[in-house]
């Protein structure tokens, strides 16, 4: 590609990606940082993850939130979803239904997750949903 992938990964990676440093998922924070790919962000998928940066688990407080949310949000492209959000196939998990609109109104190259029950939607919008890892391989060929 000439230009990189605009991608909507979902929050479970990019969470992995933030917290854990040094984990299998630290790679994808190294792409978005190094311009391999344009995460695309709405809304909705912003609040999502400053709600789970929150959670009591991953013993967080306010700046280490901050400071998480600085390494990824500047390197992200913003879309506005209309009201009605474009069709996209219904999925299981109410919870995922914002990504699947994120990638169509951002006419995303590719969705980017590791939820089964968005993963079983490939083929049903007009990019590929595709694992973390088939995405890292993709980037890095």
């Amino acid at each position: 590609m000439s230009r990189p992938p605009r991608v909507v990964i979902d929050t479970n990676l990019v969470l992995s990606a933030l917290v854990f440093a040094n984990g299998r998922l630290a790679v994808l924070r190294h792409a978005w940082q190094g311009q391999r790919c344009v995460p695309l962000v709405s809304k909705a998928t912003t609040a999502e993850l400053i709600r789970v940066l929150a959670y009591p688990k991953f013993k967080l407080d306010e700046a280490a939130q901050q400071e998480l949310l600085a390494d990824y949000l500047p390197w992200c492209a913003t879309v506005r979803i209309p009201n009605p959000p474009p069709a996209a196939p219904e999925c299981r998990d109410p919870y995922d239904q914002p990504f699947l609109q994120l990638a169509v109104a951002g006419k995303a190259d590719c969705l980017v997750s590791g939820d089964r029950d968005l993963l079983s939607l490939d083929g049903q919008i007009h990019c590929p949903i595709i694992s973390g890892e088939q995405f890292l391989q993709m980037i890095e060929t």
